[in-house]
């Protein structure tokens, strides 16, 4: 068998999930390539050729690829999807845009967001919020998956020498164009291979308390903040610090929940953090029933007085 994995990349460096698909990917067993669709990303290649159990590095530059439009890297991988038996992707953002728009034209089923993989045709995936684990199988000559990056450790980014094959993209599909991208840019870890999460709900009751309550503790920590959708939905935090089941997924070694109630949609994207901590007034609060270790006190007076701690 050969899997074929699609590497999420800036052009520049390649993207911490994709070694949590490559993890995936070798659960199969058979030879793992790793696609790297791109514009002047020839250190991306570079950097996937030294990833760990990856023996092929495919690497297609071409102007029309250099802001990763799904239309054009779901043409270039159909160039060469008929190769191999598995298409793994990241369940990211990119991945949830691209994967789908391949099965559907490969006209098989996609595999959404595996959480583990039991034989190269039987995967598990969460349903229900992940009150409930699904055990599917696939029958198709082709499987497109897509990879919830909290379910496998990553593979190791060094001590792999594959080879780099340079191979041409396919024509620009022409059906969208790339008009202009907002960057936020961070003084802390990004929230998906962070560490350290501290995260903050409506309890927290506006913008400024947010910065002010949990950035002092974020900056103790060298943690990334998050957010509830509670939190974001009043503007407390901007879109992309959300966490949950519409938001991120997010799996850190230490997640510190702050005047969040603990609705199913965020417990579904915290709750395999190794360890959780929440501090709320309502001692019934569902957080506690997933949490390592429970506060219940005025997180304007806890807060502090754990920053003062520290």
């Amino acid at each position: 068998m050969r899997i074929l994995v699609i590497a999420e990349h800036d052009n520049a460096s390649l993207k911490a999930v994709t070694l949590n698909t490559v993890a995936a990917a070798q659960k199969i067993g058979g030879e793992i390539h790793v696609l790297v669709a791109g514009h002047n990303a020839k250190s991306v290649a570079d950097s996937a050729a030294k990833v760990a159990g990856v023996s092929k590095v495919l690497f297609a530059d071409a102007p029309h690829l250099a802001e990763g439009l799904a239309e054009n890297v779901e043409a270039t991988v159909l160039n060469i999807a008929k190769d191999y038996s598995h298409i793994f992707a990241s369940a990211t953002a990119y991945g949830k845009s691209v994967a789908p728009r391949i099965a559907a034209k490969l006209d098989v089923a996609q595999l959404s967001e595996i959480t583990a993989v039991h034989s190269p045709d039987v995967f598990e995936r969460p349903i229900y919020a992940g009150n409930a684990i699904a055990t599917v199988q696939s029958t198709d000559p082709i499987k497109v998956i897509t990879v919830r990056a909290t379910g496998f450790c990553a593979v190791a980014a060094v001590g792999g020498t594959a080879s780099v094959e340079t191979f041409d993209a396919a024509p620009d599909a022409g059906v969208s164009r790339f008009v202009s991208r907002e960057m936020t840019k961070l003084d802390r870890p990004e929230l998906t291979s962070a560490n350290v999460i501290v995260s903050g709900g409506r309890g927290l009751g506006s913008g400024e308390n947010y910065a002010t309550v949990l950035g002092p503790l974020a900056d103790k920590l060298g943690a990334a903040m998050g957010a509830s959708r509670a939190a974001v939905d009043a503007g407390y935090a901007p879109n992309d610090y959300q966490v949950g089941q519409t938001g991120k997924i997010v799996a850190p070694r230490l997640y510190i929940a702050v005047g969040i109630s603990g609705a199913i949609q965020h417990l579904a994207g915290m709750k395999d953090s190794k360890v959780i901590v929440a501090i709320n007034n309502d001692d019934e609060a569902p957080i506690f029933s997933v949490a390592d270790y429970g506060l219940v006190s005025d997180l304007f007076t806890a807060v502090p007085e754990l920053v003062a701690s520290i």
